[in-house]
């Protein structure tokens, strides 16, 4: 019976852990690790059934990782905790001789830049040990790249331009929250903005070019170019794309709280000296912020995430919508968490049955648009996360 390591005991840690357990005829034995084991033993109390077993671990140190994993000989280890780790645990899965499935991209302490040129560089060493990583398995990264590969087998010849949309129109009755991790949320969303046009990256301020979008179910929602970390390997890829943008929508309370913050300096990533002590100003905004694993019980309305593509079949132009909707309250009781860890932890879940099926199972380091994603489409059906399509896109993101 086939065998998961989990890393990482937050809302997608939990998610992730509910979801593996809830299919006993791929995933057999499982084992949640994290830094701190009371929290891996909630998770499992909460799954029940004495499904789940639990251990401690420190996920930046490869050595005793690679014993953990060592120990227990899963057939793959999916990596939820903070993408610092990624290298850490990449490394110990290759030590160790185990394949590999993350949610999101490797992301220095020290530096507020996400990209894959970091894991991408472990491909020939995956690829010689016989292993596979997939890269990316959440939903944005992940179901975005899995919709555009959908709609480029299905759909399109060439697909020309693409515009992945996240929208969160829920409400969770706190001032100032972030969805994920407070520390990597904040660094992302702060960041100037990339999007790629003509060959070529082209930079903005944070948050310059904005507008509203209409979110199926949910309406106009003013939306903000930001970069994400799908569109490096989605133009990789996919070369025939002319354009490719991402847009979410955030408040303009969340937006006030986010400009205060910068400006007083607690995003800042960078030490100070505070009664002879080091502290990131960051890290302690962290410490005082709302648990975003904590957010469900009070959380209402639902997000979208969607691509609106553009592109040629046959010699005709043709445009293509698909998205899913996902409630938080339906997430919560379920999961006991919110829509955003919700769906993240889905799609991990379906992409490690998707390597212990034999479907994503190639020596190497991938990310999600690169396999089949017929079969991954018909699991997110299945499970929590059903998707629909639209043979037109928004005039908005033209």
């Amino acid at each position: 019976m086939n065998k998961v390591l989990i890393i990482g005991a937050g809302g997608v840690g939990t998610v992730v852990t509910h979801k593996i357990a809830s299919v006993p005829e791929v995933f057999g034995d499982i084992l949640l690790a994290s830094r701190t084991k009371s929290k891996c033993d909630a998770i499992a109390a909460a799954v029940g059934g004495n499904r789940v077993k639990t251990a401690q671990t420190d996920a930046g140190n490869v050595p005793e990782l690679t014993a953990l994993i060592r120990s227990f000989q899963p057939d793959i280890v999916v990596n939820v905790a903070l993408p610092y780790q990624d290298l850490t645990i990449m490394d110990a899965c290759l030590e160790a001789g185990v394949s590999y499935l993350d949610t999101a991209n490797y992301e220095p302490e020290d530096e507020a830049k996400f990209e894959y040129s970091r894991q991408w560089a472990y491909h020939d060493k995956f690829r010689q040990a016989g292993l596979t990583a997939i890269l990316g398995c959440g939903f944005d990264p992940g179901v975005t790249g899995v919709f555009t590969a959908y709609a480029a087998k299905h759909y399109f010849d060439e697909i020309h331009y693409l515009d992945i949309v996240d929208c969160n129109a829920g409400d969770h009755g706190r001032p100032f929250a972030t969805n994920f991790n407070p520390e990597i949320n904040i660094r992302e969303v702060t960041q100037k903005g990339k999007y790629w046009e003509n060959g070529q990256w082209v930079y903005t301020q944070p948050h310059e070019i904005h507008r509203p979008l209409n979110y199926p179910e949910i309406g106009a929602r003013e939306s903000y170019l930001i970069y994400h970390e799908e569109l490096e390997s989605l133009v990789k890829n996919f070369p025939t794309l002319r354009r490719a943008r991402f847009w979410m929508t955030f408040g303009q309370e969340y937006l006030t709280h986010l400009r205060v913050i910068q400006n007083i300096g607690m995003a800042s990533i960078e030490p100070v000296t505070y009664q002879g002590m080091e502290i990131v100003p960051i890290r302690f905004l962290k410490a005082v912020l709302p648990n975003p694993a904590d957010l469900g019980e009070h959380y209402t309305g639902s997000t979208s995430i969607g691509c609106r593509i553009r592109g040629v079949k046959d010699g005709q132009e043709r445009a293509y919508c698909v998205y899913n909707n996902c409630s938080h309250e339906a997430a919560y009781r379920e999961t006991g968490t919110q829509a955003v860890s919700y769906t993240t932890g889905v799609p991990a879940m379906i992409g490690a049955m998707m390597y212990l099926k034999g479907l994503w199972k190639q020596p190497g380091v991938f990310n999600v648009e690169q396999f089949d994603p017929d079969p991954f489409m018909e699991q997110l059906n299945l499970h929590g996360l059903p998707w629909n399509e639209l043979h037109r896109t928004d005039p908005e993101t033209d």
